[in-house]
């Protein structure tokens, strides 16, 4: 991963007005990951949007880290029943057409 790549945690802080230990307890529960580089930490440009969904919930929902961890986990079962939903669909569509020969 390049540095290009990453952004300084102060910076996104700052201009998120969040505080680091905010962003560290993300880390701590798996939610995001947090790069070090020469002391400096650093997020990958890749999880800014997850990170700023998490960011506006805990901000204008008042929700708390276990809150933000069981809706993450909620979002992500519901996005893999929706790619399998999606996957039974396709395989019923060639069941059919094989039917209508």
């Amino acid at each position: 991963m390049q540095t290009t790549d990453l952004i300084p945690a102060a910076v996104f802080c700052s201009a998120h007005q969040v505080e680091f230990s905010f962003i560290y307890s993300l880390q701590q529960s798996g939610l995001i990951e947090i790069t070090t580089l020469e002391e400096s930490a650093f997020i990958p440009a890749e999880q800014l949007p997850g990170l700023e969904k998490l960011i506006r919930l805990h901000d204008e929902l008042d929700i708390n880290t276990e809150g933000l961890e069981v809706i993450t986990h909620l979002l992500q079962r519901i996005n893999d029943m929706h790619t399998e939903i999606s996957s039974l669909k396709n395989k019923l569509r060639i069941y059919e057409t094989m039917g209508e020969k």
